[in-house]
């Protein structure tokens, strides 16, 4: 299936993505049903064009990321990285090629996991600001099965949202984490219904799109800094970026919007 959209003038084909885009929000959802969503090089460059898209367009203000209600993403595609070598791998800078442009992303994407979001799945999925799950949705790390690790920031990131334990359990077992423990782990933010699960979504979408987009990429690079440095240095970094709101318009609109109980209408000034 090819996906035909419109972008600054031209068109863009699309195979592996379908992008739909409604009031300043942006869905992308993976698309390749018949290998249950798996990643492969043309599914995640298509991706890295549309984040580059989205992150120039200053119409839209948050990403939604998902897949299908059966699958976010199953993995890795197996099928592409079986016959690759080290030297493959190594020259062509797999995975941190394209992949990394969503964790890069200066604008907030939400990830809203239904089904698998296995191996490359779930390190996707943890590139994004944060996780929504459907009820259904089942987390893991499942590469040592293959007689391989995690490569796409699986031990790294899950080991700091879930803690060793939890996660030397997942990558050497393999086993699958269901919603309800990933939330109670920290890997998910929230858990919604099955039946309205998008639209769940959406409305938080929508709270985020609402808010001015200079204080939310100043506080998602805030939030992103923590892991970098020390606890000194992080709030060293916050305050100046807290001090230099200051000097924006839309501090002046929400402070006094708040003050004479308004809408703000922020103009991201």
């Amino acid at each position: 299936m090819v996906i035909v959209f419109k972008k600054l003038g031209a068109y863009m084909s699309y195979e592996n993505i379908i992008v739909e885009k409604s009031d300043g929000i942006i869905t992308v959802s993976l698309n390749r049903p018949d290998a249950l969503n798996a990643l492969n090089d043309q599914l995640m460059d298509e991706l890295l064009l549309e984040v580059d898209n989205y992150e120039k367009d200053e119409s839209l203000r948050c990403m939604i990321l998902t897949g299908s209600e059966k699958a976010f993403a199953a993995g890795a595609d197996i099928k592409q990285m079986q016959p690759k070598t080290y030297m493959d791998v190594y020259k062509e800078d797999f995975i941190t090629r394209n992949w990394e442009r969503v964790a890069s992303c200066r604008k907030p994407i939400i990830a809203a996991v239904s089904g698998y979001a296995l191996g490359g799945g779930c390190e996707l999925a943890m590139m994004c600001d944060f996780i929504l799950a459907s009820e259904n949705a089942k987390f893991g790390q499942p590469e040592i099965n293959l007689g391989v690790s995690p490569g796409a920031g699986g031990s790294q990131r899950l080991t700091r949202f879930i803690g060793k334990s939890k996660s030397m359990d997942m990558c050497l077992t393999g086993r699958m984490m269901d919603a309800d423990e990933a939330e109670r782990s920290g890997l998910v933010s929230r858990v919604f219904s099955s039946e309205n699960f998008l639209n769940d979504v959406m409305e938080v979408a929508k709270a985020i799109s609402d808010k001015s987009m200079i204080a939310t990429m100043m506080t998602k690079e805030m939030v992103n800094r923590s892991y970098e440095t020390t606890l000194s240095e992080g709030i060293r970094f916050e305050r100046r970026l807290f001090h230099s709101m200051f000097a924006t318009e839309d501090k002046k609109e929400g402070m006094s919007a708040f003050i004479e109980k308004r809408k703000a209408d922020f103009k991201d000034k």
